[in-house]
């Protein structure tokens, strides 16, 4: 058994390479939080936000004595479990996490409906990360046009499928550089997305100087 001196302070599971390199993104910028440095290790679940949902907890299970904290991350979008609410089953995997011996020392964040939701923000930097400085109409107003934001909405419904459309529209690939670069840059406070508030408290809760 490693001591405590020997422990990394995160282990990170996630569902897929772009939520790997988002977490990446922001956990690079953790002055930013008001947390200090963290070592850390990201992995991810070869079955994705399923297999997060069914054997994550299992997964994490053999690192209990290796790292400090651990987080399980995946999109509801996907996981099988869409009947429920975010918060149930957040709470039904915490259960087990500490059941598992974790002991209050792991949360699971789902991301409803799925991670692209973190990448529409107030923040300038997403259009100049999309590719959409001085284009006209701007990356809001041609949501709006596009149908795919209501004028009463900050974020779409549907944020994957704005996401792609709008990469499309300025020739520019999805790929999991675009959501680390987005990570970097992009406002942490302006994020009104639970889950994401829910990442950042816990980061800071575990990790502040």
């Amino acid at each position: 058994m490693n001591s405590d001196t020997e422990k990394k302070d995160l282990i990170v599971l996630v569902a897929d390479r772009n939520m790997e390199a988002t977490i990446e993104g922001i956990l690079a910028r953790y002055k930013s939080l008001g947390i200090h440095e963290i070592r850390k290790d990201i992995r991810r679940h070869p079955e994705k936000d399923s297999g997060c949902l069914v054997s994550g907890v299992e997964y994490l299970r053999p690192f209990i004595n290796q790292y400090n904290y651990a987080l399980l991350m995946f999109d509801m979008e996907g996981c099988g479990q869409e009947h429920k609410t975010r918060l149930e089953i957040e709470s039904h995997l915490e259960k087990k996490l500490n059941d598992s011996g974790w002991n209050k020392r792991a949360l699971a964040i789902v991301i409803e409906p799925e991670l692209d939701i973190w990448c529409w923000n107030d923040s300038p930097h997403v259009e100049e990360v999309f590719g959409w400085t001085e284009r006209r109409p701007n990356l809001k107003d041609w949501l709006r046009i596009r149908g795919f934001l209501k004028d009463h909405q900050i974020k779409p419904d549907k944020p994957k499928e704005a996401l792609e459309e709008a990469l499309r529209e300025v020739r520019k690939p999805r790929s999991s550089s675009l959501y680390q670069l987005l990570a970097e840059k992009v406002s942490l406070q302006k994020c009104t997305d639970n889950s994401f508030n829910k990442l950042k408290m816990i980061l800071q809760k575990w990790f502040t100087e």
